[in-house]
């Protein structure tokens, strides 16, 4: 058969109607030829034969689809729990991106400089104050002892050294331990991530905080090494009481360097980073104790020491010391701080202040200070006092400025302006004695009115004609006045310039009776020009400062800013005012064998009380007073104030070889007591002289004196 028959023979397939036919048998129709013939179909399986075996085995007709339950189930449990935990993935990985977005970008990351320290040493190199936000100096782990970080180790992160900056497995142990256990809460953060929060991030409680602390954990962890990263730790962690820093720490609670910390000291300080109010040793030593027998144990327990070790800490545990510093040396240090400036301008690192501080002169100025106020103080109604203590050219070796730092942090040695009284007289004697006057010159003690200003003597009794050098002992006022009106109050104030003194001076003859105020500490500066042979006087504290790598950042120079007295004014007054300690004023204060220049000075109704004086040494000024200005029980120069400073020069000048004033003192000519000769003039009152006030004793005529009187009364 051809093709042709057979396409002939063939039926192609049509989907439209035929001739005469309805689409609905054309429909009937197609859907028959569409039908597969039996012939065709696909062999059915016996229905019985394919059936599920029933029987005890498998429980039955309905097990494979039990099963095929069951699959699902599990299936559909995977497949949510795979979904949730991708969105949840999704989710956690957004929240971390956007809390991550909050910081600065990672590449522009570094960490905060610490803020720098002032360490102020005395002159022997002893610590006096750390200043600064830290209250401590910067501390390298290998300055330490090994013991010291293990110590925060055991007992803040044991898998320091094992983590890369989270640690989950401390964080499951610290979840685990809460769970367990009834009180306590247990923290998983690790030193990274403590330290993050204390370089970046505020003390907030936060989920953003936690996520932000873990980022930054991470990249410290990537930028620095563990042991940079421990170091890091120990120099920025707050210890309480503004102790920032392992080194501020051990300072402030054991009055030492971390360098020399036990075993037990350094178990307490890692004890105390916990909580550092509850947990400080001074304030609760029973649970800071308690808290480092922990932190032994720990260390114990991980061999980062020998079990011997721990014994011996735990049978001497740490005891928080007295603080240095609480008392006097922080109006010295607060002293140091106020002038820094001006040497060495703006503080980028931590710096060492080596000053001029003797710590056992401040120790005894503080001492008798405190002691006297405290037992004279309500009965005589003063309530402050100011010492200020400095060698003759100017080096301050001891500042008191107030009664007590921890009650009053106001430094009246440097910054109370205050009527200084007579103690301002010299510099009126000095200007007379260069306008040509001696200390022979006799001027008449009688009333006097200039203007209607009457200047009374506090005896309010007269002596008629005096020497300059009997009036200046006495403390006679009426010639003062006379003094100043004869050479000027302008005059005096140059004078008193010349020496140092810079507090304004008002142009009036009352100048002369100190009705000025001035600073302790300026005219202690201008008394030492008459101590060091006329020599100008700028006081100092400070003699070095050097960065902490030693280099020396400012050094004082020995200079010398030239005489501003001539040698006969200078022997003049050093004659007068060694009279007024050996006769005068000052007896009672007098330092037996030393050459010694002084002066009181009181004030109007009892509201200032002083007295200043000189070897060639040291000099010292003494004021007493109230803050507000209320009036003293009588206190006068010659009284509370003469005692304080007497006991203080005798104890400072103990065991010191006795020196004769450079100046020299006068008696026609320059002279010294050391030269075999008696004092200049007249003999120290008999012990039972009585005294009409504070500011007179007793003394005999002086030689010059009574002739002239013998002269002039024919006898």
């Amino acid at each position: 058969m051809n093709d042709a028959t057979r396409r002939a023979g063939r039926r192609e397939p049509s989907f439209e109607p035929g001739r005469g036919e309805s689409r609905d048998d054309f429909d009937m129709r197609l859907s028959d030829e569409d039908r597969p013939s039996r012939s065709h179909r696909a062999p059915q399986r016996p229905e019985i034969r394919n059936q599920p075996r029933r029987d005890k085995r498998n429980g039955g007709g309905g097990g494979r689809r039990r099963g095929r339950k069951g699959r699902s189930f599990l299936g559909g449990l995977f497949y949510w729990t795979l979904v949730l935990g991708l969105w949840g993935a999704i989710g956690l990985g957004g929240l971390v991106a956007y809390h991550a977005a909050q910081l600065p970008p990672i590449n522009q990351l570094t960490v905060p400089k610490r803020p720098p320290n002032i360490a102020i040493l005395a002159a022997d190199g002893s610590l006096l104050a750390n200043r600064g936000e830290t209250g401590g100096r910067t501390i390298t782990i290998g300055e330490v002892p090994p013991y010291l970080p293990k110590a925060f180790v055991a007992i803040e992160d044991r898998r320091f050294y094992e983590h890369f900056g989270i640690d989950p497995i401390g964080l499951a142990r610290a979840m685990v331990n809460n769970l367990r256990r009834t009180g306590g809460v247990q923290g998983g953060s690790t030193l990274t991530q403590q330290l993050a929060k204390n370089l970046f991030l505020t003390q907030e409680r936060t989920a953003a905080r936690k996520i932000q602390e873990a980022i930054l954990a991470l990249w410290l962890e990537r930028t620095y090494s563990k042991d940079q990263i421990l170091e890091l730790y120990l120099n920025r962690v707050y210890f309480g009481s503004g102790a920032y820093g392992v080194e501020a720490a051990a300072q402030r609670y054991f009055n030492k360097s971390a360098r020399s910390v036990t075993i037990a000291e350094a178990a307490m300080l890692a004890g105390l980073v916990q909580a550092p109010s509850r947990l400080a040793p001074n304030r609760n030593p029973e649970a800071a104790e308690k808290r480092a027998q922990l932190v032994i144990a720990a260390m114990a327990d991980q061999g980062l020491i020998s079990q011997n070790a721990a014994k011996t800490a735990l049978v001497a545990p740490a005891e928080a010391s007295e603080r240095i510093g609480a008392g006097s040396v922080n109006y010295a240090a607060d002293y140091v701080m106020d002038v820094l400036d001006d040497f060495i301008g703006a503080i980028e690192g931590d710096v060492t202040v080596l000053t001029t501080i003797d710590t056992k002169l401040q120790s005894s100025a503080e001492t008798i200070l405190v002691e006297a106020l405290a037992a004279q103080g309500a009965k005589q109604g003063v309530s402050q006092g100011a010492v200020v203590s400095m060698a003759s050219d100017g080096g301050i070796r001891a500042l008191i400025g107030g009664r007590d730092y921890t009650k009053s942090q106001f430094n009246r040695a440097t910054a109370a302006k205050r009527q200084p009284g007579s103690a301002f007289k010299p510099f009126v004697y000095l200007a007379a004695l260069e306008k040509g006057l001696t200390p022979d010159t006799i001027r008449d003690d009688s009333p006097v009115s200039f203007k209607g200003w009457e200047p009374e003597n506090y005896s309010r009794s007269y002596r008629g004609p005096v020497t300059l050098q009997t009036a200046l002992a006495h403390s006679l006022n009426t010639i003062a006045a006379r003094l100043i009106n004869e050479v000027t109050p302008r005059e005096v104030i140059r004078t008193a310039q010349r020496l140092g003194i810079n507090s304004a001076l008002q142009s009036n003859l009352s100048l002369a009776l100190g009705t000025s105020e001035v600073t302790p500490v300026e005219l202690t500066a201008a008394y030492a020009t008459f101590a060091n042979g006329g020599q100008s006087v700028l006081p100092y504290v400070i003699r070095e400062v050097k960065s902490s790598a030693g280099k020396v950042i400012y050094a004082r120079a020995a200079t010398s800013f030239g005489p501003v007295i001539q040698p006969q004014p200078l022997s003049m007054m050093n004659a007068m005012l060694h009279q007024v300690m050996v006769s005068g004023t000052g007896a009672k204060a007098n330092i037996p064998g030393w050459e010694v220049g002084g002066k009181s000075g009181t004030t109007q109704d009892f509201r200032d009380a002083w007295f200043v004086g000189y070897t060639a040494r040291l000099v010292t000024s003494v004021w007493l007073g109230n803050d507000d200005n209320s009036a003293m029980k009588r206190v006068a120069g010659s009284g509370l104030p003469a005692e304080i400073w007497g006991k203080y020069m005798k104890a400072a000048h103990a065991g010191m070889q006795p020196a004769p004033l450079p100046g020299g003192l006068w008696q026609g000519t320059p002279r010294s007591i050391f030269d075999g000769g008696a004092p200049v003039a007249g003999t120290r009152p008999p012990a039972n002289t009585q005294t009409a006030d504070s500011d007179r004793a007793w003394v005999p005529p002086a030689p010059q004196e009574k002739n002239f009187l013998e002269r002039l009364f024919g006898g």
